[in-house]
């Protein structure tokens, strides 16, 4: 058994419900949709945010159907947020598989995401929980201004840590950050177990995004993505920003912003991941990481179920040294 199966252990029953509404949601008589569902429901992947969501409703109470419509509805958003980041980023895989927007063209691709949004309102309203609807709303718009944020971030100068973290915070940290409360919320945990839940999910995401970060400085076929491809589409990461912190001088900041700028040349790109490589910029992000995951572990200390405290620390570990 794998550390992701040991995680899981608490909560199977309640995936196995889960899987049973997410897959009913993913059914249509439409030929076209039926394919374009079967390639999405082959990917389904590791259900993080669905598992921290239902991991801390564990914690609080006894999970509701308002709690399983609330994991189905982010995984929907998080689905449809793929779906529509590739045709935006021009990305021919994910994880390995064939990206929608690349079987099935781009038209395809952004009816289906909005098809899966869509649903996504639809399972946070059947939750008849108004909270919840103003939680996924929110969602929906921060995932948005993520996306935004980045693309016009290539067309500026700055080398800032502070704009890769509003970044990473809206465009990935928000879905952990919504499982995690909505897991409390869901079973009517108190504000202040909400809130703390927050800064968990917060956590979880912003380790979850500088580990993806760090894939992207070694080739790996199962990510889909070839070593240096961020800087390819002109993000600099954390790896990047921390080696030009720390060793950088102002030849190698010119060469980050002609990256940033998308000017960059292949040799350009090499030369910058290298230097990233060699001058501590993931040793310092795995730095990072443990500080972070340290204070995750800080929150859920006094949890007084046993095995849900046993899994989510497991699962705060595994976030950060994860291999795909």
């Amino acid at each position: 058994m794998n550390q992701l199966e040991q995680i899981k252990l608490p909560i199977l029953a309640d995936l196995v419900r889960f899987n049973e509404i997410f897959d009913n949601t993913l059914r249509h008589t439409n030929p076209l949709l039926h394919r374009v569902f079967q390639h999405i429901l082959m990917r389904k992947g590791k259900l993080m945010r669905p598992t921290l969501l239902l991991l801390t409703a564990r914690e609080y109470g006894q999970p509701t159907e308002a709690t399983y419509l609330s994991a189905v509805m982010l995984e929907l958003l998080h689905t449809a947020s793929l779906v529509h980041d590739d045709v935006v980023d021009e990305s021919d895989e994910r994880r390995g598989q064939s990206a929608v927007h690349s079987d099935f063209g781009n038209n395809v691709a952004v009816l289906v995401g909005d098809w899966l949004l869509s649903s996504a309102l639809e399972k946070a309203a059947e939750t008849h929980n108004l909270r919840i609807v103003e939680h996924v709303a929110r969602l929906g718009k921060n995932l948005a201004s993520g996306e935004i944020i980045q693309l016009s971030n290539t067309e500026t100068d700055s080398l800032s840590e502070e704009t890769y973290y509003d970044v990473i915070r809206l465009k990935t940290a928000s879905l952990f950050i919504e499982a995690a409360m909505l897991g409390a919320i869901s079973v009517d945990a108190d504000d202040a177990d909400v809130q703390r839940m927050s800064r968990l999910g917060e956590i979880i995401g912003l380790c979850f995004q500088i580990k993806d970060d760090i894939f992207d400085y070694s080739a790996n076929s199962d990510i889909g993505k070839p070593t240096g491809s961020d800087m390819a589409e002109g993000k600099l990461t954390l790896p990047a920003l921390l080696a030009l912190k720390s060793h950088g001088d102002d030849s190698l900041r010119a060469l980050a912003r002609k990256v940033k700028a998308c000017n960059a040349s292949k040799d350009d790109i090499a030369r910058l991941v290298e230097f990233t490589k060699t001058s501590g910029g993931i040793d310092d992000s795995y730095t990072v990481m443990e500080q972070l995951t340290a204070q995750a572990k800080q929150l859920v200390a006094d949890f007084q179920n046993t095995e849900i405290k046993r899994s989510l620390l497991s699962y705060i570990d595994f976030v950060s040294s994860r291999t795909l």
